[in-house]
């Protein structure tokens, strides 16, 4: 008779990962990372919240224009399909630091990103 290694699908697994190891040199989503810290001016998108006194802190827009430019790279283009690369893709976790998960986050930003490129003359 075949012998198995037995497998139990409710035993739990750590699997630590480092968020800056997953954006390598040379790769898309480090430069996406690096141009959106270092190289864009973001004052466009910050005037888009207004909670100073109020409400809960906002994500940061640079946080939530990586992932988005990522996602547009990547033709996905649908607010829910960025959330759900967000929850899947270990690329998307490290853009978005393991922050993004509700619909309303994406989905008020993503079409003022070609805004903010058409106003600043980025492209």
């Amino acid at each position: 008779m075949a012998r198995y290694k037995p497998y139990d699908y409710s035993q739990s697994m750590m699997m630590p990962v480092s968020l800056q190891d997953q954006l390598i040199p040379g790769t898309l989503e480090f430069a996406i990372h690096y141009l959106v810290d270092n190289n864009l001016d973001l004052l466009v998108l910050d005037s888009r919240f207004s909670n100073d006194d109020t409400g809960r802190p906002a994500y940061d827009p640079r946080v939530l224009l990586k992932v988005v430019l990522l996602a547009y790279s990547r033709g996905i283009i649908h607010s829910r399909k960025i959330e759900r690369a967000c929850g899947e893709n270990v690329t998307f976790m490290a853009l978005a630091c393991g922050q993004i998960d509700p619909y309303s986050d994406i989905g008020p930003l993503h079409p003022a990103v070609p805004c903010y490129f058409l106003k600043t003359g980025a492209i």
